[in-house]
């Protein structure tokens, strides 16, 4: 027997926050990364690892507040506290890898791609793993062409998003990169949603597990308090909004274009373009 399955139970409402929290943490993320490339080698891993957070954070608590919408008519949904705690780990884990790769070897290529497609397979399994740890008199059950149609769409936000950080531009550029980044985020989270339906038992007892009520807004509590004291940090950090060098940064680094370098003193040789105007010059003007 087929469950009827309802990703909408309190209409738009859960779609809509859960899309801003996805930006959210996408935004903060791609600030943390790109202050990451305009400092010293010194500070970049906290930057990085900031950011892995961030976005770590913020797509989890995206996937669970959509999930407060779900529903199956005839069984009640619990939730694994285990498994949950564990699709939070895996996100940021896998967020991160895709990030200090980027962090350290620039947003282009052969570092972009492999970064964005991690981090893609962190958000598609951060789902998945979440949606394992689902509890119902039923059993799941999906649509493998829509299933990896969701890991695509995963897999190009993040290496858009990746692509957008290294750019070093201001803090519009990236709010901008968010919207879409959230936007991505959450239509890959309800396409994973539409290969998913739910084959239920003959039993009616009390799936095993904590209720939504009971886990997921306490759990979500510390990640949305994260992503607070993240926002705080950009805020009160007017190079990263501005998204300035710190002067203090002598290397150079991934994504930066070096500077041309102005030689001056006796030891300057100009090369034959520069004598050539150098004897064009009129005794006057020498």
């Amino acid at each position: 027997m087929q469950g009827t399955v309802d990703g909408f139970s309190y209409g738009l409402v859960t779609p809509l926050v859960a899309y801003l929290m996805a930006c959210l943490g996408g935004a903060l993320g791609l600030r943390c990364t790109t202050r990451s490339m305009l400092v010293t080698r010194s500070w970049r891993p906290g930057w990085l690892a900031l950011g892995s957070a961030a976005i770590g954070s913020g797509i989890w608590t995206m996937h669970f507040i959509a999930m407060m919408g779900f529903s199956v008519q005839e069984s009640p949904v619990n939730y694994d506290m285990l498994m949950t705690f564990a699709s939070l780990g895996v996100a940021i884990v896998m967020v991160g890898i895709g990030i200090f790769i980027v962090g350290y070897r620039g947003a282009s290529g052969t570092a972009l791609f492999t970064g964005g497609t991690i981090t893609g397979l962190g958000v598609a399994s951060m789902h998945y793993l979440g949606m394992a740890g689902m509890r119902l008199n039923g059993k799941l059950e999906y649509n493998t062409l829509t299933v990896a149609a969701s890991v695509v769409i995963a897999v190009a936000a993040a290496i858009a998003a990746l692509w957008a950080a290294g750019q070093v531009r201001g803090f519009l550029w990236s709010v901008g990169a968010s919207l879409v980044m959230g936007l991505a985020v959450s239509g890959m989270h309800y396409t994973g949603m539409a290969a998913l339906s739910v084959h239920l038992h003959g039993a009616t007892s009390t799936p095993a597990g904590d209720s939504p009520a009971s886990l997921l807004a306490p759990l979500m509590i510390g990640p949305l308090a994260f992503l607070l004291l993240a926002g705080v940090v950009v805020m009160f950090d007017p190079l990263m909004v501005m998204g300035k060098p710190d002067r203090s940064a002598a290397e150079q680094k991934p994504g930066i274009p070096a500077h041309p370098v102005h030689h001056t003193g006796r030891g300057y040789m100009p090369g034959p373009r520069s004598r050539h105007h150098a004897d064009a010059r009129t005794p006057q003007n020498r």
